[in-house]
């Protein structure tokens, strides 16, 4: 950076993603924008990131940045005090004493044309076409459905979601027929199940969230032409949006360090693989679901491989 210009300022930054990412795009209920900071500080790195969990804003105190950028907002529901023994209150005075501000895009990046759901899909080999749920003249709005350029087994396409997005103890889950074909997909970054009526609507072969819940997945499975589904961590299903972001903050403030936290932020921190069943004790009864027993009926007594 010419140390002869002025930096850009939180103000100038904040200007770019709130264009990227309109506020008025935010659900209701969100808290989007400028948390803390000084709008009239200068930028000199920014730190792009889907939570500003301690780690998180440690790294960013750590490298010296002082505008944190995130996709999840901290204060999500209302708080009367920020003290700094409770967690919440603790983030904002380790941000105010570094002197780094915070800004948070969250649905108003869900809706946004491109927004997360976009760069799910550009991870992924989605081609978009349009959004799941159209808002306004049906531009922008939560979710996407799109296209593979080539159709593949629903197998495939499972594998294809795990090796594009980072790694978490969750891992990616698919329910479906293993050899289904998949062309059309649905997609919706984060807590999508309120959503799985559209993507049957859709008529798409696959959908692609995270948190899917028991009952929802199961009652949507049910129902004819209901797509496959594939669940992801949540954190993963979101993390592309932080190259995107980082990209709109890179062009608006030339010169200035911009960063994709590569810390996982996921609160899964462990993850158990299937085991054989025992072949005797009150578990012996109880075989650890494949997929075919997914598909055509309850899992079978477990019995052990015959050489």
């Amino acid at each position: 950076m010419d140390p002869t210009v002025a930096p850009p300022t939180v103000a100038g930054a904040v200007a770019a993603l709130e264009a990227a990412y309109p506020p008025a795009l935010a659900q209701d209920w969100d808290a989007v924008g400028l948390v803390c900071g000084d709008p009239g500080e200068p930028v000199t790195r920014v730190l792009v990131a889907v939570d500003p969990t301690p780690a998180v804003v440690d790294d960013a105190v750590a490298s010296g940045t002082d505008l944190l950028v995130t996709h999840h907002p901290l204060l999500l529901r209302g708080v009367h005090g920020v003290p700094a023994d409770e967690p919440k209150g603790s983030v904002v005075h380790r941000l105010i004493r570094a002197g780094c501000a915070l800004f948070a895009a969250h649905t108003n990046a869900d809706a946004a044309s491109p927004g997360v759901s976009d760069a799910l899909a550009d991870a992924v080999g989605v081609v978009v076409e349009r959004p799941l749920a159209p808002e306004g003249d049906g531009a922008v709005g939560i979710g996407r459905i799109g296209h593979l350029d080539a159709p593949e087994p629903f197998a495939a396409f499972v594998e294809r979601v795990s090796e594009a997005l980072p790694a978490t103890a969750w891992g990616v889950r698919g329910a479906g027929d293993p050899d289904r074909t998949i062309r059309r997909v649905a997609l919706s970054g984060g807590a999508g199940d309120s959503m799985l009526g559209l993507a049957r609507e859709a008529g798409v072969d696959a959908y692609i969230t995270a948190d899917l819940r028991h009952h929802p997945a199961d009652e949507h499975l049910q129902r004819t032409g209901a797509p496959a589904l594939v669940d992801v961590a949540h954190w993963a299903s979101e993390h592309p949006w932080c190259t995107q972001a980082a990209e709109v903050l890179r062009r608006a403030l030339p010169g200035v360090p911009v960063t994709v936290s590569t810390r996982r932020t996921d609160p899964w921190t462990l993850g158990a693989a299937e085991r054989e069943a025992p072949e005797t004790g009150p578990m012996a009864a109880f075989a650890p679901p494949t997929m075919h027993d997914v598909i055509d009926g309850p899992a079978q007594p477990w019995r052990p491989i015959q050489p």
